[in-house]
């Protein structure tokens, strides 16, 4: 892949993102089998997340919105907010947090200095601008009550923690989780114990960082560019990106696997509550 990212793992199996082909994928059978393309889109694709209750209906942050990826190719849109944006912009990262609302960041094609933001996509279908002044969002993720969100700001080397009210999902101010000097904090996922799985883009390297923000383990990869991780019970799946390398390795944009010690949890389905049905939705 160009840039994988997005992997998660989902009631509908592992899925994952090569986000400038716009491409949708499928890890299928055993781990070396070849991806399965569940979609493709003329615009980049950042992160998917199954719709409960709709089977075969995605929602995804993508193009410079959020919509709806239908089995018949449809893409009907939510919302495109970075649509009419001064410089041309793109979705990128995006998940659910436990409570079934989507969270997806911004950016900037050129990575414009705090051009990108985040929004959240309620049980209705409404589409908030929650933060703004992002470079490159990536995250979000959550700890297990809903109470806590992760989320890095790739091109300033930061990880910033958010309360979140459990009812309005209102994000509260932010303290510094970890801050990275050697790469930049990806794609990341929290563990049954709190824990923090981070993929450090530049490094070849993941790291496991504790809920007090101490680093615990760091896993090498032997690919410079991981972008994205996932945690399916005891296995961590890794995501990495070929862009921007003049000679890519043969790992390079690869898939790993490794097996660790404390295992995840699935993703949430988005759980739309709204007046009006998404298609495919059961009644």
């Amino acid at each position: 892949m160009e840039l994988g990212e997005g992997i998660r793992w989902t009631d509908r199996g592992i899925v994952l993102v090569d986000i400038l082909a716009g491409r949708l994928l499928t890890a299928a059978g055993h781990p070396t089998d070849p991806l399965r393309q569940l979609a493709q889109l003329p615009v980049p694709l950042g992160a998917v997340a199954p719709v409960a209750d709709a089977p075969g209906i995605w929602i995804a942050a993508a193009g410079t919105g959020i919509c709806l990826l239908v089995p018949d190719g449809s893409t009907p849109w939510l919302a495109q907010p970075e649509a009419d944006a001064a410089r041309p912009m793109r979705m990128n990262d995006a998940t659910t947090d436990p409570f079934g609302r989507f969270w997806a960041g911004s950016m900037s094609y050129d990575a414009d200095e705090g051009a990108g933001s985040l929004y959240r996509v309620d049980h209705d279908g409404t589409v908030t601008r929650v933060l703004d002044d992002i470079t490159v969002p990536n995250g979000p993720a959550f700890t297990a009550d809903g109470a806590t969100m992760y989320l890095a700001d790739s091109a300033r080397g930061v990880i910033r923690r958010h309360p979140v009210d459990p009812v309005t999902a209102e994000l509260g101010p932010p303290e510094v989780f970890v801050t990275v000097d050697d790469g930049s904090p990806d794609g990341m996922v929290v563990d049954v114990e709190g824990a923090v799985w981070v993929a450090v883009w530049g490094t070849g390297s993941v790291r496991r960082y504790l809920p007090d923000g101490r680093l615990d383990r760091t896993l090498s990869l032997p690919a410079r560019q991981p972008a994205g991780v996932c945690l399916q019970e005891d296995l961590l799946h890794i995501t990495t990106a070929r862009v921007g390398l003049a000679e890519p390795g043969p790992y390079d944009g690869a898939v790993f696997t490794a097996r660790v010690d404390v295992p995840g949890r699935p993703m949430t389905a988005y759980r739309h509550e709204g007046s009006a049905s998404f298609p495919g939705e059961r009644s």
